[in-house]
């Protein structure tokens, strides 16, 4: 079973790295670009048959590894 896992800094969380990339699009003639932020992206393949006990492992993952939770929100979904 296969899963992807975003995660983004949380919505007040100061995002320099997609400032960056924010103001060198718009220096490149992006007039129309409001915001840009970044984050992470994983794709995570378990050998579990059980969806409940296969989502469990990843939220698992995600709150002990993957994610600061303190600034990062995440999404996971199932992808196969």
């Amino acid at each position: 079973m296969k899963f992807a896992i975003t995660v983004t800094l949380k919505k007040d969380v100061l995002d320099p790295q997609g400032k960056v990339v924010q103001q060198t699009l718009q220096n490149m003639g992006m007039d129309t670009l409001v915001n840009v932020r970044q984050g992470k992206y994983f794709e995570i393949e378990l050998n579990e048959t059980k969806e409940d006990v296969a989502k469990n492992l990843i939220e698992e993952m995600c709150k002990k590894l993957l994610v600061n939770l303190i600034i990062e929100n995440y999404t996971i979904n199932k992808i196969s």
